[in-house]
């Protein structure tokens, strides 16, 4: 008896969006998940994947933190009736405990807080972001000497196998 096809859902990818300049420009200490407030028209745009976070930051103003600099680029199929601001600043959703923390390590320490994702969970959109140190120059070329290491040792234990 002939085995049959398997169905594929393809369900859509949970990941939204992804800032692959942060890893390159930071070292990343710790990472945190926010909710994001949004209006309607934005979370169409985002189910179709019309955002861009890689010149975003986060910053913390009057106790409460914020997306700046995010790019949701309206549907042509969006209400004229009012006006979409593409790179509004939108409010991220923690926890008071969190943005006291933030808080203290970002006026202290020099920390700077950047968008590393975007995705969905359980419906609902979330920022992944992280507590990050500017890399200088010589840290950038070491990361990528030490990645290309590693790929080149993966490449000489698959020949040996």
């Amino acid at each position: 008896m002939a085995k049959k096809a398997k169905k594929k859902n393809a369900a859509p990818s949970p990941v939204i969006a992804v800032n692959k300049k942060a890893r390159h420009d930071y070292f990343i200490e710790e990472t945190y998940e926010a909710g994001i407030a949004l209006e309607g028209w934005e979370v169409k745009s985002l189910r179709a994947g019309k955002v861009n976070i890689r010149d975003a930051w986060v910053k913390i103003l009057n106790n409460e933190a914020w997306l700046i600099g995010a790019l949701i680029t309206p549907l042509t199929t969006a209400s004229t009736h009012t006006h979409h601001d593409p790179t509004r600043t939108r409010k991220l959703l923690l926890h008071r405990r969190e943005i006291d923390r933030l808080m203290g390590k970002v006026d202290q320490q020099g920390y700077t807080l950047v968008p590393l994702q975007l995705y969905w969970k359980k419906g609902r959109v979330k920022l992944e972001f992280g507590l990050a140190k500017g890399k200088k120059l010589h840290d950038k070329r070491a990361t990528e000497r030490d990645r290309d290491w590693q790929r080149q040792k993966q490449r000489l234990l698959k020949m040996t196998r």
